[in-house]
């Protein structure tokens, strides 16, 4: 089911570009375009048609080919991914919208609903919510009630259920949009009265962060350039979904340092069994890319971050850490790590994780209890 509707949005989204660029498309734009045979995009299109996706613009007429078009080059739904990654019973759910003030509606619907979530945080269009296993119920209702929560998170197999209750826009948005993001496998519906209840079935994606550090030299580079084009490199990676990157102020007293003592994190959700892989692919770019021999790189699995790990990140802030110590760290907490003097500060980008960049950016921040 999950490979019918990626396979669904592919299509549509050709269909569409095709329709916005030249007015129509033909069997054989969309054969050249998704690289299938022309059967396939004939049974794609005819089912298209059957779902009133799309038009018939021109019939057949001896050699010129049926032209069609998608009924609307606009985009068919305001959510563009929604995807879950995993900790251990936490999950974390990403939603990623068209629009920053849809995003941050929901962001403050959901927080005021309360539910399961024990955290929501918006970063422009990006709604990040936080929440252990389990279902706890909402009261959902029109102003100044909540208008969606998240009553449940429930993980089947290999897959992530969210039970969302709502009602008006927000119940257009389960029931119209949601089933159309990216990384949506399935969802259901039932109806209590004006109230909507919907369960929304993700991946159990694998949370990994990578910390990167020292990339630059004094003629030139930066590191959260490189840890950016890294985020956009591992992207190409079928089945890889970028989250973020993070710059993070260390101690500025560094002698070593080329400028003010910053690295870098990313965080990417990649599919189980892939982390061997993923990990190959993030050291060769960085070290093939790195303006220094002293590069650095580190990456661990999950997202929430040991209160001692935590604490070796801190003291990186104000004092100087060896390389040794930095291994230890590393050992015990099962993080890989690779390069030269870089791997203190990688490391330490891994233990920052998750702070507020009010936090991260300033250096002498003290660091929030509970993080």
């Amino acid at each position: 089911m999950r490979g019918v509707i990626r396979k669904r949005r592919e299509f549509l989204r050709l269909m569409r570009t095709c329709t916005l660029e030249q007015g129509y498309f033909t069997v054989t734009d969309i054969q050249k375009g998704a690289g299938v045979p022309r059967s396939t995009a004939q049974d794609w299109i005819n089912r298209l048609l059957d779902e009133g996706c799309v038009v018939v613009r021109e019939r057949k007429m001896g050699r010129i080919p049926a032209r069609y078009a998608a009924i609307s080059a606009l985009p068919s739904s305001a959510c563009r991914r929604i995807f879950t990654t995993t900790d251990g019973d936490r999950v974390e759910i990403h939603h990623e919208c068209m629009s920053s003030a849809c995003a941050a509606f929901c962001a403050y619907h959901h927080s005021r609903a309360g539910g399961v979530l024990q955290g929501v945080e918006r970063d422009g269009t990006l709604l990040r919510e936080w929440a252990h296993v389990g279902r706890r119920d909402v009261e959902i209702g029109l102003f100044p009630a909540s208008s969606v929560g998240v009553a449940g998170v429930e993980k089947e197999g290999s897959d992530i259920i969210q039970h969302i209750r709502c009602i008006g826009g927000p119940a257009y948005s389960l029931t119209d949009m949601m089933a159309k993001a990216e990384g949506v496998c399935e969802v259901k519906i039932s109806r209590e009265g004006k109230i909507v209840e919907g369960s929304v079935r993700t991946r159990a994606l694998v949370h990994l962060v990578i910390g990167v550090d020292d990339t630059d030299s004094r003629e030139g580079g930066a590191t959260f350039a490189l840890a950016l084009a890294l985020l956009q490199h591992l992207e190409t990676i079928r089945g890889v979904l970028p989250i973020s990157h993070h710059v993070v102020m260390l101690n500025p007293a560094i002698p070593q340092k080329t400028a003010g003592n910053s690295c870098s994190y990313i965080e990417v959700a990649i599919p189980p069994g892939q982390y061997e892989n993923v990990r190959d692919r993030a050291l060769f770019f960085v070290q093939d890319e790195s303006l220094s021999p002293e590069w650095g790189i580190a990456m661990r699995r999950g997202f929430s971050v040991p209160p001692e790990l935590r604490a070796f990140g801190e003291r990186a802030r104000r004092e100087v850490i060896s390389i040794g110590e930095a291994e230890a760290t590393a050992t015990r907490w099962e993080i890989d790590l690779f390069g030269g003097r870089g791997r203190i500060g990688a490391l330490a980008a891994l233990a920052l994780s998750g702070l507020p960049h009010e936090v991260l950016l300033r250096p002498f921040a003290p660091i929030p209890p509970e993080t």
